[in-house]
């Protein structure tokens, strides 16, 4: 029986962000070159997608690609980059069928000018889909996405456009790549490691951690239930106490 039956449909995660780990260890462990595991990885970014629509989350981002994931060798760099167009095409349908927006967060212009042609297509093609937003994030590091932030905010209050007074979270989230989405309410990640790797760290400020140690291309609609109910079984306090919340 399907771990589904025990998720309360009362208690979603409104955002869900997920670090996709454990590719390249998958593709070695059995033998295979890196990329092969990448390849794989594709179909659970499938699954994960189609199961939060299934169920209602209305917002899912993806760490697809990072800042530093640059600096990997050329061809695995490359192979990424032509999985990301042939993915975008194909998954262009299931996108549609399901009513999902496709977003995306990050440095676009360090991407291919092929990637950015493709991604910016999907993204004018389902702007009008209302069940769930995903979000990927491509060329994304969230220190350099705070740098952003402040910069823009600093050209601002030189230009006596806002003043210092006039700083606070919300003006600081209106700067950030992420101003349309809510914070992230459960992190997943994959693959056994246990760290945020630079992926949103001040949208995750009250996140509920969760660790699995499956692999990315092992993640299955049951792996994504089984955190969410882990996730519900938790108390989200927000600094309050047990007793203020009952």
């Amino acid at each position: 029986m399907s771990l589904k039956s025990n998720i309360h449909p009362e208690n979603l995660p409104k955002h869900i962000a997920i670090i996709m780990d454990g590719n390249g260890r998958w593709a070695k462990e059995k033998g295979f070159l890196r990329v092969f595991g990448h390849e794989n990885g594709t179909k659970s970014v499938r699954t994960t997608v189609e199961s939060c629509a299934e169920l209602g989350i209305q917002n899912l981002t993806l760490y697809a690609f990072s800042t530093e994931n640059w600096n990997r060798p050329k061809l695995e760099v490359k192979t990424l980059m032509q999985l990301l167009i042939s993915s975008l095409k194909k998954e262009m349908k299931t996108m549609q069928k399901n009513s999902i927006r496709l977003n995306a967060i990050g440095n676009i212009e360090h991407l291919p000018a092929s990637v950015q042609k493709e991604l910016l297509h999907v993204i004018d093609e389902t702007k009008n889909n209302t069940q769930m937003t995903l979000t990927l994030a491509l060329s994304y590091g969230s220190r350099d996405e705070l740098v952003n932030a402040t910069r823009q905010i600093c050209d601002k209050v030189k230009n006596n456009i806002i003043s210092v007074e006039n700083i606070d979270e919300t003006l600081i989230n209106q700067h950030l790549y992420t101003q349309n989405l809510p914070d992230v309410d459960l992190l997943i990640r994959t693959s056994g490691e246990k760290r945020i790797s630079n992926f949103l760290l001040w949208q995750i400020a009250y996140a509920e951690l969760y660790f699995t140690d499956v692999y990315w291309p092992d993640f299955t609609n049951e792996n994504l239930y089984e955190a969410i109910i882990n996730y519900q079984k938790r108390e989200r306090r927000f600094g309050k106490t047990s007793e203020q919340l009952h």
